[in-house]
């Protein structure tokens, strides 16, 4: 029995890339989800919080922020152009990641002045997140006390899980829905209906 790659035809995800329009509306997704995280970052009065809600931000984030890529694994296994989903999926889920972290870290700070050596503001512990996260490490902003290096401890951990894991999983999710696509096979959940995205 011949097959759509000993015929010579192209799998049908790879025939038609996406349109322009299709291109707009993700980036369009992409920056107003963004735009509303950093909205929402910077106007939560998180300096004002009680000492027990650093711990509750923390956790209950993470779990939201498993369940977003959950959620996301879902659509690109969906979508009719996969690449273009994960691209956005990536896009959406680093930044709320790295707000959690800075928003837990404006938090503890806020709570003892010797976490870090002083007052953090929201652009400080955004500044501070990134650093960790790129590894930089320019060393003008530390953890001191031993709860700031615990939370710190947990982003690098968590950083290396979001870049290697996270990335992995997304970049398989796109090749099973390609290999579904260009062998007929239907939806994973037995839906008929794709995402458009």
């Amino acid at each position: 029995m011949r097959t759509r790659h000993d015929a010579g035809e192209a799998p049908r995800d790879q025939g038609e890339p996406p349109s322009s329009r299709q291109i707009i509306w993700s980036t369009l997704r992409v920056i107003g989800s963004i735009t509303a995280l950093g909205a929402a970052y910077f106007l939560m009065p998180l300096d004002h919080f009680a000492a027990s809600s650093c711990v509750i931000v923390l956790f209950v984030g993470l779990a939201v922020f498993v369940a977003l890529v959950a959620l996301q694994l879902r659509s690109i296994l969906r979508a009719s152009h996969p690449g273009l989903r994960a691209a956005e999926a990536l896009s959406i889920s680093t930044p709320f990641f790295l707000l959690l972290f800075a928003a837990t870290y404006v938090t503890l700070a806020a709570q003892s002045s010797a976490s870090f050596g002083g007052h953090l503001s929201h652009t400080d512990s955004l500044y501070f997140t990134v650093t960790v996260f790129s590894t930089v490490g320019f060393g003008d902003i530390t953890a001191k006390s031993d709860a700031a290096r615990l939370v710190v401890t947990v982003q690098m951990l968590a950083d290396l899980i979001v870049l290697g894991l996270a990335l992995k999983i997304f970049v398989g999710a796109v090749r099973r829905s390609r290999e579904r696509r260009s062998t007929g096979a239907g939806d994973p959940a037995g839906e008929t209906a794709t995402d458009p995205r």
